[in-house]
């Protein structure tokens, strides 16, 4: 069964009393300590913090991948571990695109067929969700690299390809997880600056994990994570 619950004005994702745990008996490890936030719409939200500090965990429960041990999240006003596990599938397909660190390309397609992929699972025709995929490959400035296999593009174009896919079929939320770390800096700052226009423009949610200090000027909000838990929100990095 679904749930819809009422959020505050403005906010895309309500997180409550999150927690969690890994593992069974005397081996269980806290990972997520409790965390409440709130991350709105039309921003583009930063999530920054040491290696092992918690980041991807909260992204991937955000993004229905990750089941939580205690807590509910709700997205777009939804209660999204309410759903069952074929509605939560379709939930992610219709609403959310993901970045990952590892691009998880389909080796046998063409960098313009793995962009089409969301299109085409959520029924589109093959050559119409192809055409749409070239042409978010042409806003990412990599057109000619389209009819390329993954083997033969390198780390950049491949992490380019992979958020053409996450793009294409315009979700409402896109999670990122370190996007620009095989970008030089140039290329990195390009996508940024796109994932910022989709997120102010389109008046979607943009979450990203990122160490990339080169890009913080961007954010609308910045938080910090530290041991599970999130112990800064604000407009600009803290000093430390």
């Amino acid at each position: 069964m679904s749930a819809e619950t009422p959020m505050p004005k403005d906010a895309a994702i309500s997180l409550h009393n999150i927690v969690k745990e890994f593992g069974a008996g005397d081996q269980v490890i806290r990972v997520l300590h409790g965390i409440d936030a709130e991350i709105r719409s039309g921003e583009l939200t930063y999530l920054v913090g040491e290696s092992g500090s918690g980041k991807t965990t909260m992204i991937s429960i955000i993004a229905g991948i990750l089941y939580p041990t205690k807590g509910s999240v709700n997205v777009f006003g939804q209660d999204i571990y309410s759903l069952s596990d074929n509605d939560l599938v379709k939930f992610r397909l219709d609403t959310i695109g993901f970045i990952f660190q590892q691009y998880n390309l389909i080796p046998t397609l063409t960098a313009a067929e793995n962009a089409a992929v969301p299109l085409v699972a959520a029924g589109m025709k093959r050559a119409e969700a192809v055409a749409r995929g070239r042409d978010m490959l042409d806003k990412l400035n990599i057109a000619d690299q389209a009819d390329k296999l993954p083997r033969q593009l390198s780390g950049g174009q491949q992490q380019r390809v992979a958020i053409s896919r996450a793009l294409v079929h315009e979700p409402r939320l896109v999670v990122c997880d370190e996007p620009t770390a095989a970008l030089d800096a140039k290329s990195g700052r390009r996508v940024m600056d796109l994932l910022r226009e989709v997120a102010l423009a389109e008046e979607r949610t943009v979450i990203i994990v990122t160490h990339d200090n080169r890009v913080f000027d961007l954010a609308d909000r910045i938080l910090v994570m530290e041991d599970g838990r999130i112990t800064h929100d604000g407009t600009e990095m803290p000093d430390y």
